[in-house]
């Protein structure tokens, strides 16, 4: 299965997805800000998603660009659980934007960590995104295999931008 997502349809088929996961969530994007995601008839931060997935042993990897903003930051204070439970990569070279559910489903897009681009901003205000969700396992190997490596640490050490990395990992 391979399909074609755009626009608000990230949501649901992104960040639905992230809380059915049982094993596994690694997220590589640029740019954290916060989101949020409906619980019933009310919403919570995703923060509050991954503290969940932690809590159930589920492993979660994120890795981003830069310092997120503010009330992302506000919001993780909330959820002790992610200071010990997610792992967290910085590296300024990141603009990938993958998601990989269980190591057998990949999204790949344009869509950043943010209210506008996967989370449930209106039509009218959210960013115009594009991305495919997959199985296919060519695809999907790729998509970890390009996270893996950029986790690990594979370009650290030719790395040119290290003058920006706040935590180079070799």
């Amino acid at each position: 299965m391979t399909t074609f997502i755009s626009n608000s349809d990230h949501y649901a088929q992104v960040v639905e997805r992230m809380q059915d996961v049982s094993r596994l969530l690694w997220i590589g994007t640029s740019d954290i800000k916060d989101l949020y995601v409906m619980e019933g008839q009310n919403t919570k931060p995703l923060l509050g998603v991954l503290s969940d997935l932690v809590h159930r042993g589920v492993e979660v990897r994120l890795i981003h660009a830069k310092e997120p903003g503010p009330a992302f930051r506000e919001d993780f204070d909330k959820y002790p659980d992610l200071i010990d439970g997610m792992e967290r990569v910085l590296c300024p070279r990141v603009h990938f934007k993958i998601v990989i559910f269980d190591l057998n489903t990949a999204y790949i897009g344009s869509a950043n960590l943010t209210g506008a681009g996967l989370g449930m901003k209106g039509e009218n205000t959210r960013n115009f995104e594009a991305g495919i969700l997959t199985t296919d396992p060519e695809l999907v190997e790729k998509a970890i295999q390009q996270f893996d490596d950029v986790w690990m640490g594979s370009f650290c050490k030719e790395c040119r931008r290290k003058d920006f990395c706040p935590d180079p990992i070799v």
